[in-house]
């Protein structure tokens, strides 16, 4: 265990020993990976997404039962069944609810009335603006490097904007690997780093050996953004399926999705009715045609095949441009300790201003 600590607004706020949070990711962040990240001292994150409301309840209860350091969930606001995983958060004791998309400031009071740490991802000054003003305790911004949805603003020049937009904890996501960045993160003014590929990338992690060899293999080059999967910017590994849905026409493209819509509705317990709710609560406010809607049904299904049942060949693979510099499987302890012994390296190597 490091006795290297940094304090930062999004420590205390949270009550973790370090300033480095694993973001929630479908299929991957599950109790094992998320219970390893509490215990070396950073924020584990649960993905609910991709679970059932019964699931959640028993993969909360894991982690409480592996460790008693503090941990968070990751929800969709715009679910049918959000107050439902709203409620296990607050009775089990959950520390924090993070959201994808922006949750409502009902919700925000909600959680934050039961003492929960409320923490949005976002990706643009106004969407952080308005988060700030209905209660979030602290923002996640996720610049154009990271994986999977992603916008087109670079962290280095997305995150200094939203530093200055607000006055909550800004944590940085989106191209950060190790100590350095933790350090160049705080010098724009954020509390703390998240990743997702990183701790993907770790033995801790239950993605299998052969997809993580895939994502050890690739290059910077090799990690593309793609619109074919749910007709939405979405950042993975170049493959051969990635090639191929890009190939294929609005039919073939339109038949696939309703396939994996349906799988995806026997995965969750999901109602046909829930499903068309969602569809609709993500249309609204973006130029999304019901194409598109159908189309969404590919992401979680295609993940699954990748992360869970390793067939590389079926699914696809969300990943930062980061991947391309990581060639190593270290254990989430292992990885905490190395970002912070390099952060207070970096720090110490830094030239002394005089004058």
């Amino acid at each position: 265990m490091s006795d290297v600590t940094i304090a930062t607004p999004l420590t205390e706020l949270v009550g973790v020993r370090h300033p480095l949070v694993q973001t929630g990711m479908g299929w991957v962040a599950g109790p094992r990976l998320v219970s390893a990240t509490a215990a070396a001292g950073a924020l584990g994150i649960l993905a609910s997404a991709t679970m059932t409301v019964e699931q959640l309840r028993s993969a909360v209860r894991e982690v409480k039962s592996r460790t008693d350091a503090p941990f968070g969930v990751n929800l969709r606001a715009d679910a049918g069944d959000a107050g439902e995983r709203v409620k296990i958060i607050i009775d089990e004791g959950v520390r924090v609810a993070s959201f994808a998309l922006a949750p409502s400031r009902e919700l925000i009071a909600r959680l934050k009335d039961a003492g929960v740490v409320v923490i949005p991802s976002i990706g643009a000054k106004r969407h952080a603006e308005k988060v700030a003003a209905w209660g979030a305790d602290a923002v996640l911004v996720q610049g154009g490097e990271g994986g999977g949805h992603t916008g087109s603003v670079a962290t280095t020049v997305l995150l200094p904007q939203i530093v200055d937009a607000v006055d909550i904890p800004v944590i940085a996501a989106g191209g950060f690997r190790d100590g350095r960045g933790l350090v160049a993160a705080l010098a724009h003014g954020a509390a703390g780093v998240a990743m997702g590929t990183r701790f993907l990338l770790t033995s801790d992690s239950t993605v299998p050996d052969a997809v993580k060899a895939r994502y050890l293999a690739a290059t910077v080059q090799d990690v593309t953004v793609t619109t074919a999967v749910d007709g939405l910017p979405h950042r993975m590994l170049r493959s051969e399926l990635v090639d191929a849905l890009e190939r294929s026409g609005r039919a073939a493209s339109l038949l696939r999705a309703v396939r994996h819509a349906a799988a995806f509705r026997r995965e969750t317990d999901m109602s046909w009715a829930r499903m068309v709710r969602d569809g609709l609560a993500m249309k609204h406010g973006k130029d999304m045609t019901w194409s598109q809607i159908l189309l969404a049904a590919n992401t979680p299904m295609l993940l699954k095949a990748s992360m869970v049942e390793g067939r590389t060949d079926l699914g696809v693979m969300a990943s930062g441009q980061v991947a391309g510099l990581i060639d190593d499987l270290p254990s989430c302890a292992e990885l905490v300790d190395r970002i912070m012994a390099e952060a207070r390296a970096t720090l110490r190597s830094l030239p002394r201003a005089t004058g």
